[in-house]
């Protein structure tokens, strides 16, 4: 099967990710895309967290209903913080028949060369690109030329949608409506859970 990765904190999930996810399906000719929320990314802290378990939660609401999408815990299953590297071989371990996609922003993608073994990275998955303005294609290709397996690098179109979550989790701070942000499953959530107020 043909399976798109699409990591994040998702605190919380919105109609961007919803749209980015169904850009990589209908491109990219991926069967399936897994929401993969981390228990905590590499990088940076997850602001304002209300917990690991809500953050699944509100994964589940959002693709709830499409078959397309489902949410997958390979990364929340593991304490601490979890190298995209680690992830793809704990999935290959466990289903070897999956050809992998890992989706992932042009910025992403343009410090790949800093990742932690971004070689095996590129091994392990085809990485999916959502191409936007600031970064073009050209210059995530020249950053990544060095790299064995660069050639793995597919791009995909993604409409312009400024929507964060954290322009979110302040909207909800300040009493503001967020309805037409996030899917409605995800709203109700957070109101009747009080997350983020």
């Amino acid at each position: 099967m043909k399976l798109g990765l699409l990591g994040g904190t998702f605190n919380p999930p919105h109609l961007g990710h919803l749209v980015c996810a169904q850009e990589a399906c209908a491109q990219l000719g991926l069967e399936q895309v897994a929401f993969v929320p981390v228990f905590q990314p590499p990088h940076k802290e997850v602001e304002a967290d209300p917990g690991l378990e809500h953050r699944i939660e509100l994964c589940r609401r959002a693709v709830a209903g499409d078959e397309r999408f489902r949410v997958s815990l390979v990364e929340a299953e593991i304490p601490g913080r979890s190298y995209t590297i680690d992830t793809l071989r704990r999935l290959h371990e466990s289903s070897p028949d999956l050809e992998l996609t890992f989706i992932m922003g042009g910025d992403m993608a343009h410090s790949l060369p800093t990742w932690h073994e971004p070689e095996a990275v590129l091994a392990l998955a085809t990485l999916g690109v959502a191409e936007r303005e600031e970064i073009r294609r050209a210059d995530i290709m020249q950053t990544t030329a060095g790299l064995s397996g660069a050639d793995q690098i597919r791009f995909f179109d993604m409409p312009r949608l400024d929507i964060s979550s954290s322009a979110i989790r302040r909207r909800v701070a300040a009493g503001h409506p967020i309805r037409y942000l996030v899917p409605d499953a995800v709203a109700d959530y957070i109101v009747s859970e009080g997350l983020y107020a």
